[in-house]
């Protein structure tokens, strides 16, 4: 017998560990490894984290075989990973047509399951007898499949697969916005079904769609069709959604030891340093004990008070798992394995010790990893009274083999046999490296030789899009359905990708198809798609924004990102290059812009440094031409290339010509155009109230504003329930409504849906009987003659009533008839040249038009935790919860806005801006849990009313006619609370620009100084003008309003109210009662909570009343913290102690003579109309007391501490309390 060396024997040592515990166990027909010997379903999840073991010890093998029968045992260990690898393969191929189903329902139902018979490989439960849909275990297998492959095994072999894999690419490409069942397979942590959004899978989704981008899954001896491709965009929603969710797992779950595998290994998926560090952090110090780390907080899962013979539990019942929660020395092995990535030795050790006092030494010496430690039934009440002090028994698994696995890999690691680039060859380990700052680089083009010469004659040199010939310069839609054939296979059903999506990542790169290179321009121009695209200062301000982000997103891609920008006649303005275009081209051409590295340059000068990707899966291999074009690809870039779209261009010229033209009009047909005007103008909902309050003081409105009726829907008379002059909205009345969850409805558009935008949009208005006695050809006749866009839009609007979109007008051109959709859609294009923003609006309205990316928009704010409502509270407003594809939105916002086209368009085009924000700025958002549309179009109006100082009627015409550029403009303003002017425009249009003073973003604690501080004896600043001073009268009326409509509230907020909630049983709002029930069934730090809260502050209909309510609640919490007492009362009223400070506050201005002695203070008070105060403060209470800082010896925060110190009975009724705000 050879003598073996040190390393050969300890290497034999860890195979007989593998055998033993893992390859033992592994089916020789399927390749798969059952949970246990005697229960044969074989979790996909625990294959793969099982399997890796196996794996590490092939490298190790190979690296250090010093025998023949170490290179024999190499092969074996590596075709066991394969033959594992290959049965989830085929198990998964068994259930191909859920995939293809999958891809259109994004349902639960229709997902692959979870787990197989390891035995058969046939699914072992019903689709809805599991939480099949687990993204993360779908994702893992994508990942180790790449890394495998990489490493160099074979594991997949032949093309049918390789569509497979890239259709299960497309399965897993939108988890950032698909709540599944987790990692834990039970979603909501109640253990009730109900799917949730995970970070752990959206992470795990990220790091394989990261991995999977540009592998060839033939490895060395592949070719083109063999190349999997990965759109980066769809890896880079992942990415942002995640860091916005870090260090949370979903909204039942604060936080999750199963983050470990999203930020270290295997998934590497997070970038940022110090996000990793918090994530990790947090779970040390929430979920770590001596016996590993807890799953998640109040986690029931074989502790000794779950009730085995239930499967869901009782939401009252979460409490009592509190602090007895099972610890997995799973997570140990995390940490070892992390620390051994970041070569932290002192770290490694310390775990490593931790672990080997928990592991199981078997009879002969084997080192077994138990599943978990759990409280002994007898110790579990010691275990309330001192946490972690009772010793734990391990249950469960025996060993566990996903801990086993992990626990040989970081072994071998810590023996040296591996290194870590060999269990990451694809490097993703280093995703969190500091990298140099990226190089944008920038094409523009000329649509023609004129625009270059008026370009050269700035100094600016640049080709037109005949010049960059050979290169073809196609719009993003062209790459959109070119994708649109990835993956497609007929022999498995497949019908490839589906979202027609294609972000700036992917047309930052060119393209290359056989002999042809193409270029693309970005999506955010496209003009056809919709019209902000028109509006030259959005469109650049966009430009601005996307060149900013491609520098920060531009990872794992080889080359520079490349942007080409063209400039057509629809840019110019009387002929001449704008200003703004001029600028940005001079900025450009300096090499930065808005802090952004980017390069100006010709097209081909780019060639060597741009990032080019292969699009020969275009090439028709399944026919059996690998070397030629699918036929109706190449039909459809023939198609492009000869611009056949380009006729239609043209008829809508001729048809413009053709209506355009006035002729001499007769004294009567005269006159009934003039009574047809201004159909459009009355068919709109938007009123602002026009009793602006001029002997106010403040500057605000003396009386309540109108509301609405739930007769008939109409503005009447004032019945105090809104107290402030905001917009109103009149709309068909229906009850409030919540979009029904994602596993209830398709994602799908219904087909149908074109009849029913048909039928809603032909909705009668009062304006509408002008035109009864007047016939079609008459109106056509005064549509040619019209004088103005607005009066052939008036005409149009009742046309589309009355007759529908696709009724034929008689008009014929080029033999095809003219229908009314004809002529709305060139009306449309001239409104859009002509700047005329709400002709725009209302006609893209009537088209059923939808913003750009609608669905992508609100996805965006849903998966960062942000709720949105459509429409105006209280009851027309519609709370969207779950994402839904964009022609189900557009049907729900112009539901609620029911006839009023216009305003149901500002609302997409809000949530598309809203979206900008949340993606660029996401600090605007901080402590917002709901974006309420309706009532930010309510700011909106008012807020312009306010700057303008004009007419009701007008400032609702200056919103809507406002640019999409200062329409975003004036949305970041009041998001962020700057304070702004407004100045005129050309075309009689706005502009708003800021102020040099603002209120801070953090809204009502950054300003310390009382509003109306100088009535209640205190001395204006030195250095402070009249005028300066007379301008902060009413901003902390306007702040609180803010605030209150955007629904933002202070830091920590609903973990504080939680705590109230511990000493309390409960806090009454308007007659709405937060219960302490909720404290048993979620935490401090769940969302749930959150929202909880959330729902029943958004009862309130003031908004300023809102948030004197959230302040009391402050007040509340800091009285909870600091003030020993372990009893707050009963049910806490905190409407009570808004009022009772309002009391104090009157009596407090009534012994200085302050300024609320003209209203309130008054010795006899006068009612002021319906009722309510004279000051037109709204819920009764003064509208000084809105408008005075919370800081202060006379802030509002004094007078709560003084309100509740006499309205709770904890506090002493006699004696002095000390009410310094600290």
């Amino acid at each position: 017998m050879r003598s073996r060396s040190n390393s050969g024997v300890r290497l034999d040592y860890y195979h007989r560990i593998v055998y033993r515990t893992i390859l033992r166990h592994q089916d020789a027909v399927t390749g798969l490894l059952p949970a246990t010997p005697e229960n044969h379903h074989a979790w996909v999840r625990d294959n793969l984290y099982s399997i890796l073991a196996v794996w590490g010890l092939s490298m190790a093998y190979k690296k250090n075989a010093d025998l023949d029968e170490d290179r024999a045992k190499t092969y074996e260990l590596e075709q066991s990973c394969v033959k594992l690898m290959r049965g989830l393969l085929t198990c998964m191929m068994q259930q191909k047509d859920k995939v293809e189903q999958f891809k259109h329902t994004q349902a639960p139902i229709d997902s692959l399951h979870a787990k197989y018979s390891s035995k058969t490989g046939r699914t072992v439960v019903r689709d809805n007898e599991w939480g099949h849909l687990q993204i993360d275990a779908t994702s893992l297998f994508l990942l180790v499949l790449a890394q495998m492959t990489a490493s160099g095994l074979q594991i997949i072999f032949n093309l049918d697969e390789v569509s497979f894999i890239q259709n299960l690419v497309f399965y897993i490409e939108s988890a950032y916005c698909i709540p599944d069942y987790g990692i834990w397979e039970r979603g909501d942590k109640t253990n009730h079904g109900l799917p949730e959004l995970n970070a752990s899978s959206i992470g795990l989704a990220k790091a394989a769609l990261e991995a999977m981008n540009e592998l060839d899954l033939f490895g060395a001896r592949g070719g083109p069709a063999s190349v999997i491709h990965v759109l980066a965009d769809e890896a880079q929603k992942c990415q942002a959604v995640l860091q916005s969710m870090l260090p949370r797992e979903s909204n039942s779950k604060e936080v999750d030891s199963s983050l470990l595998a999203v930020v270290s290994f295997p998934a590497f998926a997070v970038d940022d340093p110090l996000l990793i560090k918090t994530t990790k952090m947090t779970i040390q110090n929430k979920l770590q004990g001596r016996y590993g780390c807890k799953r998640f907080l109040r986690d029931g899962y074989k502790t000794a008070k779950e009730d085995p013979n239930r499967l869901y539990y009782e939401p009252w019942e979460l409490k009592v798992f509190e602090k007895i929660e099972c610890e997995w020395p799973l997570f140990f092995c995390y940490f070892i394995l992390d620390y051994c990535f970041h070569g932290d030795e002192e770290a490694v050790k310390e775990y490593a010790e931790a672990l080997e006092e928990l592991l199981v030494t078997t009879e002969d010496g084997l080192r077994l990893v138990p599943e978990i430690y759990s409280v002994p039934a007898e110790k579990v009440e010691a275990e309330y009274l001192e946490p972690g002090s009772q010793d734990r028994v391990a249950v469960g698994k025996l060993p566990f083999m996903w801990a086993q696995s992990l626990y040989i890999v970081g072994r071998l690691l810590q023996d040296k046999f591996l290194a870590c680039g060999e269990l990451d060859p694809l490097n993703r380990r280093l995703g969190s490296e500091k990298k140099p700052d990226v190089v944008v680089q920038v094409v523009v083009l000329a649509e023609d030789a004129s625009i270059q010469a008026k370009l050269l004659a700035l100094d600016i040199q640049v080709q037109t899009i005949s010049e960059v010939s050979p290169i073809e310069v196609q719009p993003a839609r062209v790459l959109s359905k070119l994708y649109a054939h990835l993956g497609r296979n007929q022999k498995l059903g497949l019908s490839g990708r589906q979202s027609r999506d294609v972000g700036i990542l992917s047309t930052s790169k060119l393209y290359s198809l056989q002999d042809r290179i193409f270029a693309f321009t970005p999506q955010f121009a496209d003009r056809q798609r919709f019209f902000i695209a028109s509006d030259l200062d959005l469109l650049l301000d966009i430009f601005k924004t996307e060149l900013n982000f491609l520098q920060c997103t531009w990872k794992h891609m080889l080359g520079r990102p490349i942007v080409t920008l063209e400039l057509n006649q629809s840019f110019l303005e009387d002929g001449k290059i704008p200003p703004a275009m001029i600028s940005t081209l001079k900025k450009l051409k300096s090499g930065y812009i808005n802090g952004t590295r980017v390069s100006l340059g010709k097209m081909q000068e780019f060639l060597n440094t741009s990032c080019i990707t292969s699009l020969n899966f275009l090439n028709d291999t399944e026919g059996g031409f690998p070397d030629s074009l699918k036929a109706e690809v190449k039909d459809y870039l023939e198609k492009q290339m000869r611009g056949s779209l380009s006729w239609r261009r043209a008829d809508l010229v001729r048809m413009s010509n053709r209506f355009s033209q006035r002729t001499t009009r007769d004294p009567a047909r005269r006159k009934i155009s003039v009574a047809l005007r201004g159909t459009i103008r009355k068919s709109r909902s938007l009123f602002v109230d026009d009793e602006r309050g001029v002997g106010s003081s403040l500057g605000f409105s003396l009386e309540p504003p109108p509301v609405v009726s739930r007769r008939n829907s109409t503005v009447t008379s004032p019945t105090s329930e809104l107290g402030h002059p905001l917009l109103e909205i009149s709309v068909p009345t229906t009850p409030t409504r919540v979009t029904p969850p994602l596993s209830s409805r398709s994602r799908s558009p219904s087909p149908d849906k074109e009849d029913l935008w048909e039928s809603m949009i032909r909705h009668r208005v009062a304006s509408d009987a002008v035109y009864e006695n007047v016939d079609l050809e008459e109106l056509l006749l005064q549509m040619r003659e019209a004088e103005s866009l607005e009066e052939q839009g008036d005409i149009l609007h009742y046309l589309v009533v009355q007759f529908g979109l696709n009724h034929e007008t008689g008009s014929v051109i080029e033999g095809q008839p003219v229908s009314v959709k004809d002529l709305l859609k060139d009306l449309y294009e001239r409104a859009c040249h002509a700047k005329h923003w709400a002709l725009v609006r209302h006609t893209a309205g009537m088209l059923g038009k939808r913003v750009e990316d609608l669905a992508k928009a609100v996805t965006d704010l849903l998966v960062r935790q942000k709720q949105v409502t459509v429409g105006l509270p209280p009851h027309n407003e519609v709370t969207i919860t779950a994402p839904l594809p964009s022609s189900d939105l557009r049907m729900l916002i112009h539901e609620a806005y029911g006839a009023d086209e216009s305003t149901a368009m500002l609302t997409q085009e809000l949530l598309v801006y809203l979206a900008m924000f949340i993606r660029t700025e996401p600090s605007l958002f901080l402590e917002m849990l709901r974006l309420r549309v309706g009532l930010i179009i309510q700011v909106m109006a008012s807020e312009l009313a306010r700057t303008i100082k004009c007419a009701a009627d007008v400032a609702s015409d200056h919103l809507l006619n406002l640019s999409p550029f200062e329409m975003k403009n004036l949305l970041h303003h009041i998001m962020s609370g700057k304070e702004f002017n407004i100045g005129s425009a050309r075309s009689g249009t706005f502009f708003i620009s800021s102020r040099s003073s603002k209120l801070s973003r953090g809204g009502l604690h950054a300003e310390k100084k009382s509003a109306i501080g100088s009535f209640l004896g205190s001395t204006t600043a030195e250095g402070k003008s009249d005028d300066s001073e007379s301008d902060r009268y009413g901003q902390w009326l306007r702040r609180r309003r803010l605030d209150g409509a955007l629904n933002r509230v202070p830091r920590n907020f609903y973990p504080r109210i939680w705590k109230i909630l511990e000493k309390c049983h409960g806090i009454n709002i308007e007659g709405k009662v937060i219960p302490q029930s909720l404290t048993q069934e979620m935490t401090a730090g769940e969302l749930k909570f959150a929202l909880e809260v959330e729902t029943v502050l958004n009862t309130i209909p003031q908004p300023e009343y809102r948030q004197l309510v959230v302040e009391a609640l402050m007040v509340l919490s800091l009285v909870q913290e600091y003030h020993n007492t372990e009893n707050l009362g009963d049910i806490v009223s905190a409407q009570d102690i808004v009022h009772v400070a309002n009391n104090i506050f009157l009596a407090d201005q009534k012994h200085q003579d302050g300024d609320a002695t003209l209203c309130c203070a008054r010795d006899k008070r006068e009612p002021g109309i319906g009722g309510g105060l004279s000051c037109g403060g709204a819920a009764y209470i003064c509208l000084h007391f809105y408008d005075s800082a919370p800081s202060g010896s006379y802030g509002t925060m004094s007078y709560m501490i003084r309100a509740v110190t006499s309205t709770l009975t904890c506090f002493p009724q006699d004696g002095d309390l000390d009410c310094t705000v600290s």
